[in-house]
């Protein structure tokens, strides 16, 4: 009979031991994934998690109460064997520490852990009922838990609820989700978790790069360049860029350019209101402003009014869905595991196409990084580790770097 109480407690010790590790180990958002669709032990275990302090001290009730009843039955069934031999009862205590060790402790902890579901679910139908029948000692061993937790400087309660998330825990998942989802909505989930932290400025075209119609020009070459422009829309300024009056879409325009007087002002009358965007203004921002106002286009201005550059709601969302709607290669990967880079590429794309980490605070595109690490223009073959990146400079021109090479690391 002692034999028989020895190894429930036993058992016992092993279901107390393994569910805690059990419900300590559930994927908490996968818990709440079950508890959408309505499943019983997912809830019940979610209700017992809310207060953990409650239920590992029911655990721990429990588990010592048993503990320590097997030690005693242990020691009786020694006594009982061995009356005449005093070290019977340490022969005894040692064989129940390897015992209980090896059964009900890291066996059932360690399948707990790999499969804690299967153990924590049935566990938490069971220690409903448990908890309500022995609320009264477990809130008074809690009391003072709790009490001593809070002279180190911890409070249960403001503790109670934070399994929350931040961007970059957000990120090392989504990161290693790699046998969920394909690579290319990896990068778009990035995207979107990037989107607070960019601003316009690090997306736009540049100033030097932006391709529009000078009213100063000749109407026949004006007429040409609309004809053969690639995009759908462009400024329209006088002189500079910085007196821009309207944009014009090629759509309107392109029905009376075989008009016999069209001229000059039949384009200014077809203009869009030009709209302007502060450089600091975030992407997310930029996309619901462009949604609201029905617009596509606007120019980057700095503080003093000046054009900075052109953005685009296509540029928004190429921020989210990278390379899925550009037709330009603008990192290019050799056979010998080195990247021919474009440097007019912004630091932001690089760094997430080759999930690189180049700083982003300062200039926003790898010619200015080149040229702020350098402080110079560097020539052609010069080479160069650009923030722990060896790279190569492969081409140039008068005032900018135009095309480099980084180097495999070794």
């Amino acid at each position: 009979m002692l034999f028989g109480i020895l190894a429930a407690m036993l058992i016992l010790s092993a279901f107390f031991s393994g569910s805690e590790t059990a419900l300590m180990s559930l994927n908490r958002y996968r818990l709440r994934h079950l508890v959408k669709l309505n499943h019983s032990g997912a809830i019940k275990a979610t209700k017992l998690l809310q207060r953990p302090d409650r239920l590992l001290g029911l655990i721990l009730l429990g588990n010592n109460f048993v503990n320590i009843f097997a030690s005693s039955i242990a020691t009786v069934i020694a006594i009982k064997l061995y009356a005449n031999e005093e070290s019977s009862i340490a022969i005894a205590a040692g064989i129940l520490t390897i015992v209980m060790l090896i059964f009900s402790e890291v066996t059932p902890k360690t399948f707990a852990a790999i499969k804690p579901e299967i153990l924590a679910f049935p566990a938490a139908w069971i220690y409903t009922p448990l908890l309500k029948l022995f609320y009264p000692i477990v809130w008074f061993v809690n009391l003072f838990a709790n009490q001593l937790l809070r002279i180190v400087g911890v409070d249960v309660k403001k503790n109670r609820h934070n399994a929350v998330l931040n961007k970059d825990e957000l990120k090392s998942i989504i990161s290693e989700a790699e046998s969920l989802m394909p690579v290319r909505y990896q990068k778009m989930l990035m995207g979107i978790l990037d989107l607070e932290s960019a601003t316009v400025e690090d997306i736009m075209t540049p100033r030097n790069e932006i391709i529009g119609i000078d009213l100063e020009m000749p109407i026949e070459d004006i007429i040409a360049q609309i004809k053969t422009s690639p995009h759908t829309r462009l400024p329209v300024y006088k002189t500079s860029i910085d007196r821009i009056i309207g944009f014009i879409h090629l759509r309107k325009i392109l029905v009376l350019l075989n008009q016999d007087d069209f001229d000059k002002q039949t384009l200014i009358n077809c203009l869009d209101k030009p709209s302007f965007i502060p450089e600091s203004t975030p992407v997310h921002n930029q996309m619901h402003r462009f949604k609201h106002e029905k617009i596509r286009i606007g120019l980057v201005v700095d503080e003093y009014g000046d054009v900075q550059g052109l953005v685009t709601m296509d540029d928004l969302l190429q921020e989210i869905v990278g390379e899925l709607i550009t037709d330009d290669i603008a990192v290019r990967v050799q056979s010998d595991g080195s990247y021919l880079v474009d440097a007019n590429i912004t630091i932001r794309e690089l760094n997430r196409v080759n999930q690189w980490s180049l700083p982003t605070e300062g200039p926003k595109t790898l010619n200015g990084l080149i040229i702020e690490f350098m402080e110079t223009i560097p020539e052609t073959g010069t080479s160069i580790k650009l923030h722990g990146y060896p790279l190569e400079i492969i081409k140039r021109d008068e005032n900018s770097v135009k095309l480099v090479k980084f180097l495999p690391k070794k």
